[in-house]
């Protein structure tokens, strides 16, 4: 490319854009990283660049009256003409906004369904989407679920393209066969498995629930979260008055006797997903659902909720992305369960009808030997789409 490539986000804390962008930036020409904060843990050997001294705890609220300090920031550090590709939505918003300052070219890359994903600061959010996206050069959304609710919030279709996010399916296969360590011993037992920031989004409180039932039945299942986030407390809390005995990352000593393991956030959660008999996704709402085609790359059979959006665009992918399944749906590629409600939820409230139906699927799956193997099957079968090497050849040909 003639002119400089930039990539723009947030952070690099992780989480699933973020792991998207590092693995983008090993196939794509950018001069740098450019972050709004300064939180980094996944490795890159491009350039990093900050905008501010804010952190991932800094106040939501101080960091969306940030933004045009952010943009003006941006302005000044990048050429005029050069070509800078956002992710997620604050970096989106400075993105545009910095075209006021100098004339770049602003991609952006939007990872979230843009009807039920909003929180916080919800109207506001809005607003600023209906305003400021549609003064992008491009806008690439992460599924058709996600592009059709930017048509719905009034931005010109002929503005959305669709790319899908990519995965080094290779690498992650190899990762998978790494020893666990002083983690094998969780995993002489039956695992479930889901990863995620422990936040509202991902609806975690839901699983643990839906797992004390499975319990009753199942003695010796254990449960693994990865990932950490600002519901930590909650959930462990919650665990512990289900009667659960909930192992943490940086507070207990490690051994079998625990029923819950959070493990926080693991630089190879493949070697864990890998080993999992099932990997449970409880989502209240999505872009696209990373970790579900991570663990199908593993081979692990997927329940996951028919959230907006992705996970059905994953599982099922022959079928229209808006219909979302009211009871349990045994997809092509893994199965569609009722989305919950975005309600948090006490020890001694009774298991509502949906979350019966996820325990009882779950329990039939954990039965079904079979049902697994077809499930794994299918799973590493459509992993192989969404493949890196086929999808970097659409971000060049957007970028070029």
């Amino acid at each position: 490319m003639d002119v400089k490539l930039y990539f723009l986000i947030n952070s690099l804390a992780g989480g699933g854009a973020e792991n998207v962008a590092i693995r983008l930036s090993e196939h794509l020409p950018i001069s740098a990283f450019i972050l709004l904060e300064r939180d980094v843990k996944y490795k890159t050997d491009k350039p990093i660049f900050f905008l501010s001294n804010h952190s991932t705890k800094t106040s939501p609220i101080i960091k969306t009256l940030s933004i045009p300090t952010y943009a003006y920031k941006l302005s000044d550090f990048i050429e005029k003409n050069s070509l800078v590709v956002s992710f997620l939505e604050r970096a989106n918003f400075v993105n545009i906004i910095s075209k006021l300052f100098k004339k770049h070219r602003a991609i952006i890359s939007v990872h979230m369904d843009q009807q039920t994903g909003h929180v916080g600061l919800r109207k506001l959010n809005k607003l600023l989407v209906r305003i400021l996206y549609p003064r992008a050069d491009l806008i690439v959304a992460v599924s058709y679920g996600v592009k059709q609710s930017l048509i719905n919030l009034g931005i010109e279709e002929e503005k959305i393209k669709v790319i899908y996010n990519s995965y080094p399916i290779d690498e992650i296969r190899e990762l998978a066969k790494e020893p666990l360590g002083s983690y094998e011993e969780i995993f002489k037992h039956p695992v479930l498995i889901t990863a995620g920031r422990l936040t509202k989004q991902k609806g975690q409180w839901y699983l643990l629930r839906i797992f004390k039932a499975l319990k009753e039945k199942h003695k010796d299942l254990k449960l693994v979260i990865l990932g950490e986030g600002e519901l930590k407390d909650y959930l462990v809390k919650l665990s512990q008055e289900l009667e659960l005995k909930a192992f943490v990352w940086d507070r207990d000593k490690l051994s079998e006797r625990f029923d819950v393991y959070f493990l926080g956030f693991q630089k190879n959660p493949f070697k864990f997903m890998a080993r999992a008999k099932l990997f449970v996704f409880t989502s209240l709402w999505e872009g696209f659902g990373n970790v579900l085609v991570e663990a199908m790359a593993c081979g692990v059979p997927v329940i996951s909720s028919d959230c907006r959006s992705g996970p059905r665009e994953i599982l099922a992918p022959d079928t229209d992305f808006n219909y979302q399944t009211e009871k349990p749906d045994f997809a092509e590629y893994g199965i569609l369960m009722p989305v919950f409600e975005v309600k948090y939820k006490t020890a001694n409230e009774p298991l509502e009808e949906r979350e019966i139906m996820w325990v009882e699927t779950i329990d039939r799956l954990l039965e079904d030997e079979a049902l697994r193997k077809h499930y794994s099957e299918k799973a590493k079968q459509r992993a192989e789409d969404f493949r890196i090497e086929k999808i970097v050849q659409e971000w060049k040909e957007v970028l070029q």
